[in-house]
């Protein structure tokens, strides 16, 4: 019996399929949203100009021993890669600045594969640590601000979105 192959996914690109929300309130432990939950949130995705981070990744600790010259590793502790949104900026100043002060806690909830019930979606609890206007004077772009955020918990990986 020859070796099963992965199942062929559906291959996408993220712009126009991936939704990025702000949701002030989570109450489950598993920071699994409701409905409500996200209903309740603001769609950020229509103004995201670019992203950093939103990753998990986990260190590595080295275990040597006396009876190798080889040195093992195992999986150490891990955690969320510094993170950050760059959205547009509105010329009244009537934007992310007035949704994500600097101090806001709440929640970053990711569904690469869209708002679609039954799809997976990733959880990062946030305090937004600083939200600054990004300045140039090239005049090829956009203005935008930059909001960094603390991830502040363990973020939840792969939580259903629900209908």
């Amino acid at each position: 019996m020859p070796t099963p192959e992965l199942t062929a996914s559906t291959r996408y690109i993220d712009p126009g399929v991936t939704k990025c929300y702000y949701v002030p309130t989570i109450a489950a432990a598993n920071l699994t949203p409701t409905r409500a939950e996200l209903n309740a949130g603001t769609d950020l995705s229509r103004e995201i100009a670019d992203l950093s981070g939103w990753t998990v990744t986990a260190n590595q600790v080295d275990t040597p021993d006396l009876k190798s010259t080889f040195t093992g590793k195992i999986p150490g502790r891990t955690e969320a890669a510094d993170s950050s949104l760059t959205l547009y900026a509105s010329v009244n100043g009537t934007d992310v600045r007035a949704l994500l002060p600097r101090g806001t806690s709440g929640y970053i909830v990711w569904m690469d594969g869209g708002d679609v019930a039954g799809n997976k979606a990733d959880v990062y609890p946030i305090r937004v640590a600083s939200c600054s206007k990004v300045r140039t004077v090239s005049g090829t772009e956009a203005a935008k601000v930059m909001v960094s955020c603390a991830i502040t918990t363990q973020p939840a990986e792969n939580v259903t979105v629900p209908a």
